[in-house]
């Protein structure tokens, strides 16, 4: 299963192509962390403002359809 990445973005010039939030240049690893480690969506959002909290949740369906039917 491919995974659709509409809120996410690669590109070269931005952190040497680390995949970031799109119109942002949050690493997208940044939310996983901070979920690994225990700490809330709303934590996140709140250190990062120009995500918006449809991409993390979009980003966070997107992980778990493909994990869960890979």
């Amino acid at each position: 299963m491919k995974m659709h990445i509409k809120h996410i973005t690669t590109n070269p010039e931005i952190l040497s192509g680390t995949p970031v939030f799109k119109g942002t240049r949050v690493p997208v690893k940044n939310l996983f962390d901070y979920i690994e480690t225990g700490e809330t969506l709303e934590t996140f959002l709140a250190d990062f403002p120009s995500v918006k909290k449809v991409q993390a949740i979009a980003v966070l369906v997107e992980a778990e359809k493909y994990l869960t039917h890979a």
